[in-house]
């Protein structure tokens, strides 16, 4: 799998209160009432899916809990406004996310284009794994406008391919729309959720990514965002650039 996404200037962040509030746009609001268009896709919701703190991957108490209560990590503020990692819904935001991966830019490096059926599977396997991969809409001042796949990459097949160290945490990205693409917020919302990772899990000492060696302008905002080059690495489907974002040179880099 690889992050898609563009590279822009370096923006810095701007760390304001984790209890920010976010709005509800136009746009969220749209998604939220959409729940039930793809019903014929995925079926009806598994109930864990909806339940906070029962048992879905993400939240405190789920399966393993790998990450840390993902779900429960708030927004936080950027220069680009309040930012907030939110747990994929696949009757609410199927029909988004399958849009993003139908993009000829994301679908070059994703590989999940066609009908939503590609997407449901993606995203299935991880919501109904053990939590330690979890896949969230990035929304930006109330709007829905990326896809994060936050992952213990100590615990994935990734892990076979470089020295991982235990608790080590994996990122995945893509920025949705064109518009939102060439302007840094790539390079900012990386630095933002790498951040948020080793602010939230006191445990894990590296953030890294593995984006294909192709995909140049994903590879320059994990280089904006403070993740150093460790190295290429042989990955099924990819040669990958290895970055990593050490907690020890946060202050640095």
């Amino acid at each position: 799998m690889n992050a898609d996404t563009n590279a822009g200037t370096n923006a810095g962040t701007n760390p304001l209160s984790d209890t920010l509030d976010l709005r509800l746009t136009d746009e969220l609001i749209e998604l939220i009432t959409a729940e039930h268009a793809v019903h014929d896709l995925t079926g009806t919701a598994d109930a864990r899916h909806h339940a906070h703190g029962t048992g879905r991957p993400g939240f405190p108490g789920g399966p393993g809990d790998f990450l840390d209560g993902l779900a429960d990590w708030g927004p936080v503020g950027t220069d680009a406004g309040p930012f907030q990692l939110v747990p994929v819904r696949i009757e609410r935001d199927l029909r988004l996310v399958t849009q993003w991966m139908n993009d000829p830019a994301v679908a070059a490096f994703w590989e999940l284009s066609g009908p939503g059926a590609a997407t449901v599977d993606h995203l299935r396997a991880q919501l109904d794994g053990d939590g330690r991969s979890v896949p969230c809409l990035g929304v930006l001042s109330g709007i829905p406008m990326s896809y994060w796949e936050v992952y213990r990459a100590d615990l994935d097949p990734v892990a076979r391919h470089y020295p991982a160290r235990p608790h080590d945490t994996g990122i995945h990205f893509l920025i949705g729309k064109v518009a939102d693409r060439g302007r840094g917020l790539g390079t900012l919302l990386l630095r933002t959720v790498a951040d948020l990772v080793l602010d939230h899990r006191p445990s894990c000492d590296r953030v890294i990514g593995e984006p294909d060696l192709r995909n140049t302008p994903s590879t320059a905002a994990f280089l904006g965002a403070g993740f150093r080059l460790s190295g290429e690495v042989e990955l099924p489907g990819k040669r990958a650039a290895l970055m990593i974002r050490d907690r020890a040179l946060r202050g640095v880099l």
